[in-house]
Parts: structure tokens; sequence; C-alpha cells
């Protein structure tokens, strides 16, 4: 029989959540965002916001709404090769290929390698991602005990250093006085929502509020949390308190970054500008303090990201299971993570501008399941329609060493001249809004046409 969950536990699992999703990215693209955009730090924050805060929510209302268990779930209406497909590519970006990786990579760039003697670094990279993912898998090897290690433990110690770190900024230092949300002399490609908003993909919290939905599920079921309806509806609830704190800290995190160009000039990526920032306000302890934030935010992250991937690889290949599935990804990501943070960032790029359409595609048809419901026809015409952009612009974000070879330059080419948005990114939305409406309409029509000719009939 199912149960109705406390007021602790839902603490419990919103701290669960927050600490699954606050990772890397979470830390390094706000600051940034912040020096980016200096003095209109407002305009780019609201538009980050609509990517790495709305989004992931949607995100999670879509497995909610539609009772899913994942991503696999989600995506079936398109059919069970695509849904396949999209599993393992949303893990294979969050669990290997990139976030995984550089949340070791992150961790070791803030709050390692300033202690290192210089010279030293691929070494010391290759010892500490070896003991971090050691760690990781440790933690994540008894799926049971994660809510505890995650919600009861690490998280809690993360949100009390970030308190910290924003008391000190804004309160004791007075930074925060000294800030206005809007100017007319911004910085840079910053100063505007869209910047904002592209930033936000890096976060990648959207594809983990997809990835994250079987972990959640199995800490609900952990709670006897057994029915359907009621499990869907603890899910939404969970997910807004967990992003509503995660936008607070964002607004804080790209305040931090726009202040700090008030005594730093504006750093190439944003470990760079975070270590900086510390060590202007309390120097070497500032740089320990950060480093221990960064460790705890990634660790939770990469937990989540590593049995997030096992969970559901195992549920699909009950053969291998959970703790090879585990073992392949820890290794996996434990390889990637030693071609270092720059190297990740810039091959991730175009893996996320092919992945986010798709997946946001995916996460608009499952909010709007109430009208749609999980109609084949909708659900197949949006997402192959949203495919084609998607290409595209992988293609267009392609590293200089592929970018400059004649096919993908001729395609980058007539994509910049024909097709709508695509400078900035945002081509694929008139794609999909075409696919859903169009396909939604055309479903309606069809259902009227075959209801009349049923009432002729008779």
């Amino acid at each position: 029989m199912s149960k109705s969950l406390t007021k602790r536990q839902y603490l419990i699992l919103g701290s669960l959540l927050f600490g699954l999703f606050f990772g890397a990215g979470n830390l390094i693209f706000p600051i940034h965002l912040g020096q980016l955009s200096g003095a209109n730090w407002g305009a780019a924050t609201l538009g980050f916001l609509l990517t790495a805060i709305l989004l992931p929510l949607l995100s999670i209302l879509a497995i909610s709404l539609t009772r899913s268990n994942s991503a696999y779930d989600l995506a079936l209406p398109v059919g069970r090769h695509f849904a396949l497909f999209f599993l393992i590519l949303i893990h294979l970006t969050l669990g290997i290929l990139v976030a995984s990786p550089r949340t070791a990579t992150t961790t070791f760039a803030m709050g390692v390698q300033p202690f290192l003697p210089q010279g030293s670094d691929r070494l010391g990279l290759l010892i500490f991602s070896a003991i971090f993912f050691g760690i990781a898998y440790g933690l994540a090897y008894h799926q049971s005990k994660i809510t505890d290690y995650v919600g009861k433990l690490l998280n809690p110690i993360l949100l009390a250093l970030l308190a910290f770190i924003f008391f000190m900024a804004f309160v004791l230092k007075g930074q925060l006085r000294t800030l206005h949300l809007w100017s007319a002399t911004g910085t840079g490609a910053g100063s505007n929502l869209i910047n904002g908003f592209l930033q936000g993909y890096n976060t990648m919290d959207a594809l983990a509020g997809l990835g994250f939905g079987v972990t959640i599920i199995a800490a609900l079921k952990g709670f006897g949390l057994t029915d359907v309806r009621e499990r869907s509806r603890v899910v939404a609830r969970v997910g807004a308190l967990s992003m509503g704190l995660e936008a607070l800290i964002y607004l804080g995190l790209i305040a931090l970054g726009a202040s700090s160009l008030q005594y730093l000039s504006l750093s190439s990526e944003g470990g760079t500008a975070f270590t900086q920032i510390m060590a202007h306000y309390t120097g070497l302890a500032g740089t320990a303090i950060l480093g221990a934030v960064t460790f705890l935010a990634c660790m939770t992250s990469c937990i989540g990201m590593l049995a997030a991937l096992s969970q559901d690889w195992g549920e699909r290949f009950p053969r291998l299971g959970y703790h090879f599935f585990l073992t392949v990804s820890c290794l996996g990501a434990f390889s990637i993570a030693n071609l270092g943070l720059t190297q990740i960032i810039q091959y991730s790029t175009p893996l996320l501008s092919f992945v986010y359409p798709l997946a946001m595609a995916l996460i608009f048809l499952g909010v709007l399941h109430r009208w749609i419901g999980q109609n084949p026809v909708i659900y197949r015409t949006t997402v192959w329609l949203t495919l084609l952009p998607a290409v595209l612009d992988a293609i267009h974000n392609l590293p200089p060493v592929w970018a400059h070879w004649p096919l993908f330059h001729a395609i980058d080419a007539w994509a910049s001249q024909t097709i709508p948005l695509f400078s900035v990114g945002l081509d694929f939305f008139p794609f999909m809004v075409v696919g859903l409406l169009g396909s939604w309409l055309w479903v309606k029509a069809r259902g009227t046409a075959v209801a009349s000719a049923k009432s002729e009939s008779r």
C-alpha cells in the first residue's frame, strides 16, 4: 500500500535532486556569464534561467505528467529504436563523454591544480581523477544508499559552504551594493538575453532532468511510495523545490561574477574566475574553501549521473546489470577526464547542440500531455522535424579541426544563408513548433473526419 511523504522526506528528496543537478557546469558557467555580461548581468541572467532552471523543471514535469520512469518511456511514442537511441545518447553525454568527466577536471582545476608545482598538471590530473572516480564508484555502488549519501550528508555541507561564500562577498564585503541589473554599457555578447539562454545549455540540467528520473523514482520507491499517480505529483513538487533553490544560487553566482570586474579582468573561463575571486577575498583559505565547494558539488552530481546511467542501462540490458555499467561508466569518464577541461568543453559543444533540440522537443511534448496524450504521429513528426536543425547546429559548432572540412563548411554556409535563426542557435524552434502544431491539427482534423463519417454511416 502506498503512503504519503512527510515534510522531512520532501526536504531529503529536494536535497537529493539539487545535489544530483548541481555539479561542475553549475559553478563555472554562471560565474563566467556574470563576467561576460558585466553591468548588463540582469538580462543575461534572465536568459540563463530559462534554459538552466525553467527547462530542467519542465523536463521533470514531463517525466511526471507522462508517468514515465525514464527518458526511454518519454521517447517511446516516437518508436522503440529511437527511444533506445535517445536513452543511450542522454546517458553517454551525461555519464561518460561530457558531464561526469567535467566534474573531475573542474574539481582538479579549481581545488587541486593551484597547489601543484608547475609542469605536474598531467600527472596530477591522472592521479586525482583516478581517486575521484574511485570515490564516486564506492558511493554509487549501493543504490539504496545514494539518497543518504547525497541528500542527507554531502549536499547540506555544500549548501552551507555556498551560503558562507555569498555572505562573505555580498554582506561582509558589500559587493552587492555596487551592482545594477541593467546598464547601457554592458560588455560583449553576454549583455543580451539570447547569450544567457545559450550559455544555460552548458549546465546540461535539462538533459539531467530526463536522466535523473530513474534515480528519483527509485528513491520514492525506497520511501514506500508505490502509487504511480501520487509519485508523479511528488516528482513535480520535489523538482520545483530543488530548482527554486538552484535559481537563487545561480543569481548569486552570476552577481558574484559581474561584481568581480571591479577588481579582476575578464577571465577565459569560469573556473579561473572563481579561483581568482576567492583568492581576492580570503587568499589561500578562500582557495581551499572553493576546493571543498567544488569537490562536493561535482561529487554529488557525478554520483547521480553514474547511478542514473547504470540504473537505466541496467534495466534495458538486465543480463549485464547495474554494477557492470557502473564500472564501464567510471572507466570511460576517467579516460575522457584526462583530456583536460578545455578539450572537454570544446568537443562537448557540437554534441550538446545536437542533443538539446531533441530533448526540448520531447520535454515540450511531455508537458503538453494533457492535450496531445502520447500520440505517435505528433511525437514522430515533431522529433523528426527537429532532427534537421539539430544536425545543422552540431555541424556549425564543430571544433576548427573539423569545421574547415569542405563538406561541413559548405553545409554551414548554406544553413547560415537559408535557415531562420540559425546564426543565433535557435533555428530548431520554428521546426519544432511547425511539427508540433501541424501534426496536432492534422490529428484533430482526421479525428473529426472519422467521427463525421461514422455519424453519416449510421
